[in-house]
């Protein structure tokens, strides 16, 4: 079973007209005032430990959530537990609400967002050690900036495979804290600025990360990604979207879709790809759990756009 550490979070989703940049003044970059105003505003359930495990789920790959969650998390896990995840590991929170994320999106789909942790902040209370059963894969998603210094100890002292996604997180952590989290990483994956600001902290290159972790993805939305190891370079195309919705989730849907892919034993590339389709879906509904389809459906929707069968059972 793979299971996903992270944020589970209620968000908020605004869709702005404009472009951010047009509002923004260079000479006045020092003090910020901002308002927007948004045509949309809906509430959806999320964080990425949640995106990340439905998405598995649609992928029929056994899952379970290892995160707290709050008082008013119950609707929400029962969604997850009949699209098949494991809640068992789900620790409530009586007196903390579940984490909120403010995400607001504009029309060139640059977003800018605000997080509130709620009974995230005692996700660092927490250890793998006491799951009754090892997990065969762990993902590490964005959490409290402890918790993930913790699980990736835990994983490496469990010897437990794992991928980390240190994201939103980056700027909270200082950079002897993210190279002792990246020590015997797996997969480290980010988007292409999370990746630059990761690499300006430590003052190194991409491929120096290779040092630490066996496979690097990063992801460019609608350019593809990348995924590198330290004998091969992949370029991943992105999948074909039928109509741009909501960019948002696509990202922890890419990391399912490749998850679902490599811990099946697929190559890298083809891994790569399900991850193409896995944020295509994501992108065609408003919010990061809404979309839906079977494994045929994904598999056919993976043909049409890489023109070869997937071999996926």
């Amino acid at each position: 079973m793979i299971t996903v550490s992270g944020s589970l979070a209620f968000d908020y989703i605004m869709d702005y007209s404009g472009k951010f940049a047009d509002n923004i003044m260079p000479d006045k970059i020092h003090q910020i005032n901002l308002s927007f105003l948004v045509k949309t505003l809906e509430k959806q359930k999320g964080g990425n430990a949640g995106n990340i495990a439905y998405n598995l789920a649609l992928l029929k790959i056994p899952v379970g959530i290892f995160a707290p969650a709050g008082n008013d998390f119950s609707e929400y896990s029962v969604f997850l537990k009949n699209s098949g995840v494991d809640i068992s590991n789900i620790q409530i929170i009586k007196d903390k609400p579940t984490a909120s994320a403010f995400i607001m999106t504009d029309q060139s789909d640059n977003q800018i967002s605000a997080f509130y942790p709620g009974a995230m902040d005692e996700a660092a209370n927490y250890s793998l050690k006491d799951l009754t059963t090892k997990p065969d894969f762990v993902v590490i998603s964005p959490n409290s900036p402890q918790a993930i210094i913790n699980l990736a100890e835990d994983c490496r002292q469990l010897n437990i495979p794992f991928m980390i996604d240190i994201g939103m997180q980056l700027p909270a952590l200082d950079s002897n804290q993210i190279k002792q989290i990246l020590k015997g990483a797996k997969i480290l994956i980010n988007n292409d600025y999370e990746m630059t600001l990761l690499c300006d902290k430590l003052q190194v290159t991409s491929d120096k990360l290779l040092e630490n972790t066996e496979i690097l993805i990063t992801t460019f939305g609608k350019k593809g990604s990348v995924i590198k190891t330290k004998d091969q370079k992949i370029e991943i195309q992105a999948g074909k979207v039928k109509e741009v919705v909501d960019p948002t989730g696509a990202g922890d849907a890419y990391r399912a879709g490749f998850l679902a892919g490599y811990t099946k034993g697929l190559d890298l590339k083809t891994s790569g790809q399900m991850g193409s389709i896995a944020a295509m879906f994501a992108i065609e509904k408003y919010g990061t759990s809404n979309h839906k389809f079977t494994v045929e459906e994904f598999k056919q929707r993976y043909m049409d756009n890489f023109g070869e069968p997937l071999k996926y059972d």
